[in-house]
């Protein structure tokens, strides 16, 4: 573990990485003090003004929206649009501030869940072997034979809107990369000597699996997942975009960007006059996605042997 840090820290990509991550980190932790809620529900972004033209950054707040919030009794603690406003008037700045906790409890949770149903399905189906293997299988295959994203926005609008709603569905199409791969490591590993002696010596088969396969060929799923946690926030804020996502005036990436979906071009004879609308949550998600990539990257340049030029 000390050596993988080391490596870590070492590489300057990876060191970009973590650093981008450090800072979302901070984003997310101090989000009351950057960004004070004006409701019980901090997810809910304030409006600035009731224009549905997006207004450009330092756009203070409209006299109309400071009436309504003080006569409902809320603290206005920040009168300006530092990112500016998307269409409707909702404050940007909020909405990505608040928005990088959405985004880093989608990519954890669904990442989470996914590869924990995918090792335990992987694991039974490698070690087991037999019908139950050839049974687990198809059935991954299955599931994989669907297109991800269409699949997962099917079953987003079956279930209905809303981010709990898109983790279901991030969740229950996309295990089966998990499965793969630790079916895999185990398939050439449960012949080793040792896991040979511990089913000499009576060890229970599930003890097996928990106690000495897995915490010898975990790590190559613990790069996907990695890799994975930007993606999934990536489909999720796809499927926002789309519609079936967030709930309207909801903090969450997807859903800025999919307010600035009728203001990208400009107006006529102003191109990209509305820039500010679809750049900050744009770079927000790019950067958030690069930083888990470039981690994970060098998680699997360490771990994997063929990359090292060990074997």
């Amino acid at each position: 573990m000390n050596r993988i840090i080391r490596k870590l820290l070492n590489n300057t990509a990876s060191l970009i990485g973590l650093l981008l991550l450090l800072v979302f980190i901070l984003i997310a932790v101090f989000a009351p003090y950057l960004a004070p809620p004006l409701f019980p529900d901090p997810y809910q972004i304030p409006r600035m003004s009731w224009d549905v033209e997006p207004q450009p950054p330092g756009f203070p707040m409209s006299d109309d929206m400071r009436f309504v919030y003080e006569s409902l009794g809320k603290p206005i603690t920040r009168d300006k649009a530092i990112f500016g406003t998307a269409q409707g008037g909702y404050d940007i700045f909020y909405g990505l501030i608040w928005g990088t906790r959405t985004a880093f409890r989608i990519g954890i949770i669904t990442v989470t869940l996914s590869m924990l149903i995918g090792v335990i399905l992987g694991s039974l189906s490698a070690y087991f072997g037999g019908w139950l293997d050839e049974l687990l299988m198809r059935i991954t295959d299955i599931f994989l034979s669907i297109p991800f994203l269409v699949a997962a926005m099917v079953l987003t609008t079956i279930l209905g809107r809303g981010l709990d709603k898109v983790m279901i569905a991030l969740v229950a199409f996309g295990w089966m990369g998990y499965a793969r791969v630790i079916r895999g490591s185990i398939l050439s590993t449960k012949e080793e000597v040792y896991v040979m002696a511990a089913k000499a010596l009576g060890v229970k088969d599930f003890r097996i699996i928990a106690f000495h396969l897995l915490p010898n060929t975990i790590f190559p799923v613990l790069v996907q997942a990695s890799m994975n946690i930007g993606s999934m926030v990536v489909t999720a804020a796809a499927l926002s975009f789309l519609g079936v996502g967030a709930p309207l005036g909801y903090a969450d990436w997807g859903q800025m960007v999919s307010f600035a979906r009728n203001w990208i071009i400009g107006s006529p004879g102003k191109a990209g006059e509305y820039w500010y609308a679809v750049f900050f949550p744009g770079i927000f998600i790019v950067l958030f996605v690069l930083s888990w990539n470039l981690v994970g990257d060098t998680l699997r340049d360490i771990l994997d042997p063929r990359l090292r030029g060990e074997l």
